[in-house]
């Protein structure tokens, strides 16, 4: 994944996500492979779209950063950024234990 989920679910800042902004050889680096690859977008759209039901409209937002709401601008992910990186969190937890320990 390269790109947060702004659709609820709660998970790292897009600098956060290993592959964001970098390589597929970077995310290799990073990770110690020798060799990575990644499937293609298209063809995960085939795999996962087919079948029974028909899905014609696939939300690959994480995957290509482009929001089927059309309304996620850089601003948005910025205010997003801000409320859900590691530093952010760890500040309200600190803040959130301190409150506990002046109400107990």
């Amino acid at each position: 994944m390269r790109f947060p989920n702004v659709y609820g679910i709660d998970m790292p800042s897009a600098h956060e996500l290993i592959a964001h902004n970098r390589s597929t050889q970077d995310v290799a680096d990073l990770i110690g492979a020798d060799w990575l690859i990644y499937q293609d977008l298209p063809d995960l759209i085939e795999a996962v779209g087919g079948g029974k039901i028909k899905i014609e409209n696939f939300d690959c937002a994480v995957f290509d950063g482009k929001y089927v709401t059309g309304d996620v601008d850089e601003a948005y992910l910025n205010k997003i950024e801000q409320a859900r990186n590691d530093a952010s969190k760890a500040k309200t937890q600190a803040v959130s234990a301190i409150i506990d320990l002046y109400n107990n």
